[in-house]
């Protein structure tokens, strides 16, 4: 739905479905079965050369945020090489076509970075593939609602969700920040858990507001070097990890003031403009994409 002048969508109705229906997928998730599907801005997104030339790597940009962060990016005129999980070759595929759709390179990299060494081989390909890394974004998550409470939430459980949300981040930033020039950024996804967690999601809660920490801090450290250093905090966000990991899909995101989930297209700008020039006076920052819920 547009206002008055036809032109710009009413953001309560422009992605609302009425009959948003439950429904559960194993882990990962995938794309396909999703209902609605999700909405990486394959039809919407038009680049206008922010990124021109820029180098980027995205962790988890088979699908959901990342695959919209990576299609944009690409519109952008930037060349990107994204991980996957192993099992998520065909939601890569995907991504790299649209990447590639665009006219920039696309590199898919099947790697778990709860393992120090395929994080410290993941830069190194990076940098053979592109010379330099000019954009790392930290966007890969592990999350599994528990509404039993802490009890439930098994030690292999909280490993999984720290060595991926937590452990994946920090190598890979650090292996990265020597091979990122002056003018460069590290891009961290956050989350609103990290201000208000939900009880069920407590581990994931926990390494959301640790990224917070790590991203004012880390911004303090090296701008020095000229390099900016941000975090996006999302909402609820419509992706393959919500049928996978929540019980009951029929109200997510209807908390929101704005009364339902977020498509993933709908995050994207965010990433481009905290990557882009203009946002050369910003670090330390979170960019809070909420749908309205006011956060600190």
């Amino acid at each position: 739905m547009t206002d008055q002048h036809g032109d710009r969508p009413d953001p309560v109705t422009q992605h609302a479905r009425p009959d948003f229906p439950s429904q559960d997928q194993p882990h990962p998730g995938w794309t396909g079965p999703m209902d609605p599907p999700p909405d990486h801005g394959e039809e919407s997104y038009r680049g206008a050369g922010r990124l021109d030339g820029l180098r980027t790597v995205i962790t988890g940009g088979d699908s959901g945020i990342g695959r919209a962060v990576a299609l944009a990016f690409a519109r952008e005129g930037a060349d990107v090489l994204f991980t996957h999980l192993a099992e998520e070759e065909d939601e890569a595929r995907e991504t790299a076509r649209l990447v590639e759709d665009a006219g920039r390179k696309a590199v898919a990299v099947s790697c778990d970075i709860r393992e120090e060494d395929n994080c410290r081989a993941l830069i190194a390909r990076a940098v053979d593939e592109f010379g330099r890394i000019d954009v790392l974004v930290n966007n890969a998550a592990y999350q599994m609602a528990q509404p039993d409470g802490i009890e439930a939430i098994s030690t292999e459980q909280f490993d999984r969700v720290l060595r991926t949300n937590l452990y994946g981040m920090f190598w890979l930033t650090k292996f990265a920040l020597p091979h990122i020039p002056a003018g460069g950024c590290v891009l961290n996804t956050t989350s609103v858990q990290a201000y208000q967690p939900s009880p069920p999601l407590l581990d994931y809660a926990m390494t959301k507001g640790a990224i917070v920490t790590f991203t004012h801090g880390l911004a303090q450290m090296v701008a020095e070097r000229g390099i900016r250093v941000n975090a996006v905090a999302p909402g609820p966000v419509w992706t393959p990890l919500i049928p996978a990991t929540l019980p009951d899909t029929a109200e997510f995101g209807k908390q929101s003031p704005l009364g339902r989930p977020a498509q993933p297209a709908e995050l994207a700008p965010a990433y481009v403009y905290l990557a882009s020039p203009q946002a050369s006076y910003i670090t330390g920052e979170i960019l809070n994409a909420t749908g309205g819920t006011p956060l600190p």
